[in-house]
């Protein structure tokens, strides 16, 4: 017999005769049929035999594992919501950050345009100065997660500190800096080149 959670490796368990135990028991029962109709018949079994004998606490291994989750998927939804505010919340930074600068540089993309810029190459430059701050940030942030990979290994459990699907996330960052990005940049493409550079 083996006990296992999910945060450590099965550690050796052996069985204790009825006896010797001080604990209740528990009975684990394998049926083709409807699990509670059978816990009934186990009850009325059992108490044939020995009417003063409690037996309570009838579930299934789907219903005994969903309960032994509870915690950790309470924390894994707090943390995802926790990370989707923070997405958030970094997109509208960005979002701001663009939108300022682009305010700023007004009468510079007007004076492009009226050089013969395109719209789109406007669009471009102000996505490629969005897109740019966070690529630094994200550079700057993978090498540090490596860094630390090693520390942050014996907090885990059968999970590798460079797991691909937590490094693939990163590429939701990139969409959100983008779509943040692209509002600011959009507004910045329909300049008037007129209104911008009599605008002081």
């Amino acid at each position: 017999m083996r006990e296992q959670t999910l945060d450590s490796a099965p550690v050796g368990a052996i069985y204790l005769p009825q006896a010797q135990s001080f604990w209740a028991g528990t009975l684990v029962v394998r049926t083709p049929f409807d699990p509670m109709g059978v816990a009934r018949q186990l009850k009325e079994a059992v108490h044939a035999i020995d009417p003063e004998q409690p037996v309570d606490r009838f579930e299934t291994i789907e219903e005994s594992h969903y309960a032994s989750l509870a915690s950790p998927r309470l924390t894994t939804l707090l943390l995802g919501i926790f990370a989707v505010l923070a997405l958030v919340i970094a997109a509208t930074g960005v979002s701001g950050v663009i939108a300022y600068a682009v305010s700023q540089r007004t009468q510079e993309i007007g004076i492009r345009m009226a050089l013969g810029a395109r719209r789109a190459q406007v669009l471009a430059m102000v996505l490629r100065q969005g897109l740019g701050i966070v690529a630094l940030g994200l550079a700057v942030g993978l090498v540090a997660a490596f860094a630390v990979g090693r520390f942050l290994s014996g907090f885990l459990f059968e999970t590798s500190p460079a797991d691909p699907l937590t490094f693939g996330a990163v590429l939701l960052v990139l969409v959100a800096a983008f779509v943040a990005s692209f509002l600011p940049a959009r507004r910045a493409a329909s300049i008037n080149p007129t209104h911008a550079l009599r605008s002081e």
